[in-house]
């Protein structure tokens, strides 16, 4: 069977193998599609589309957006990278996280801890920073034993250090990959930690603006969580796709294409997405 990952990541965020050698990993993997969906930013998809590869690449980009406390993320395939309001919208994005890692590296200092972002960009000034930046820092500086330690004493929500984000509304980030004509879907349903009433009542809300699909399969799901997906997907008339959401070595244990080792995303998912956008 031909398979896909449709969510991926690259050193253009928060992965560690640049877009080209993710692309390579992919043919490696035997994928036969892959979507590039780096956090909020297009950064990584002009190098990878220059390719010339047998494989099929999606230009994507994963959005995080605001609810409740926290956030959930919406992915979007097919974009144009060059849309205008997307890349306003992006640079935002990065400048506010640029602004973010600045005072939580500040934070971290006045608890003893030696870290600069200039330290955690380690001479590559084009990088997004995130968390999982800070994580590795202070595992490989001695600091902490792993990245569960670093975020439960220094980088989790309910630590003094932790910077809140500002996000974008659900609504902004779909309205922006409907604007540079792609397809929003809502990322990994069950992380948002939302009972099944409740996660109802989000995908009613992101509906309303747009929402075109559910990630079904994905690389913790449960075959349970699986089925529910499919259901909700099935319910609400919204496209099914699947990602393993590939980091790198920031998620040693996930693989491209295959997950935590039994992920199998099929191709037929991405025809139905090509179909509608007159690809096929």
């Amino acid at each position: 069977m031909d398979t896909i990952d449709m969510h991926v990541h690259s050193t253009a965020s928060d992965g560690t193998f640049r877009p080209t050698e993710v692309a390579h990993l992919a043919i490696k993997a035997g994928l036969r599609a892959f979507a590039l969906t780096d956090h909020d930013t297009t950064g990584g998809i002009d190098e990878v589309m220059s390719l010339s590869l047998p494989i099929e690449i999606i230009p994507g980009i994963e959005l995080s957006a605001g609810f409740g406390n926290g956030d959930i993320h919406i992915l979007g395939y097919y974009i144009d990278p060059e849309c205008r309001e997307l890349k306003k919208a992006t640079k935002f994005m990065v400048d506010e996280r640029i602004w973010r890692n600045e005072k939580m590296a500040r934070n971290l200092n006045e608890a003893g801890i030696d870290i600069t972002v200039d330290k955690l960009y380690n001479g590559d000034p084009d990088k997004v920073l995130t968390r999982a930046h800070f994580a590795n820092y202070l595992v490989d500086n001695g600091y902490v034993k792993d990245k569960a330690e670093a975020f439960k004493k220094y980088l989790g929500e309910d630590t003094p250090y932790y910077v809140l984000r500002q996000y974008l509304s659900p609504e902004e980030c779909i309205e922006l990959i409907l604007k540079a004509g792609g397809l929003p879907v809502l990322a990994h349903p069950f992380q948002y930690k939302l009972s099944t009433p409740d996660l109802c009542l989000l995908i009613e809300r992101l509906m309303k603006a747009g929402l075109y699909g559910i990630e079904c399969l994905y690389s913790t799901h449960t075959r349970t969580e699986e089925d529910l997906a499919y259901s909700l997907a099935h319910r609400y008339g919204l496209k099914a796709t699947g990602g393993s959401d590939f980091h790198g070595t920031n998620k040693p244990d996930i693989s491209i294409g295959r997950g935590l080792g039994n992920l199998s995303i099929p191709y037929n998912l991405l025809e139905s997405f090509k179909e509608d956008l007159g690809l096929a």
